[in-house]
């Protein structure tokens, strides 16, 4: 299994807004080997804000056909230049992805 991290800096107060954003259903839930979506705030910075988009595949090639997918170009599509929304300022300040292989892991014992 990988976590693809996309770890991204917003404008103070923008990442308790565009959390859900990341989780809302859509075509990616039936994409071959993705598993889940998980979205952390970081606690601390005061100058931003940042979220960490963790995405859960089975396989990095799996991942590889989500990125190179005309769904994944439709929901990272930018607002067309002139429209109202292009003319928005962004709250993004940046971002940076990041690929892991999980090496071990640990859960709980029932206590049924």
């Amino acid at each position: 299994m990988i976590i693809v991290t996309n770890r991204i800096k917003t404008k103070p107060g923008f990442a308790e807004k565009m959390a859900p954003n990341f989780t809302k259903p859509s075509p990616l839930q039936e994409m071959e080997g993705f598993i889940k979506v998980e979205v952390a705030i970081t606690q601390g910075p005061t100058e931003y804000d940042e979220m960490n988009v963790n995405m859960y595949w089975e396989k990095e090639e799996n991942f590889q056909a989500w990125k190179d997918s005309d769904l994944f170009k439709e929901s990272h599509k930018r607002p067309e230049s002139g429209s109202p929304e292009a003319s928005k300022e962004s709250p993004l300040l940046g971002n940076e992805l990041i690929i892991s292989k999980v090496a071990a892991s640990i859960e709980a014992i029932s206590k049924n």
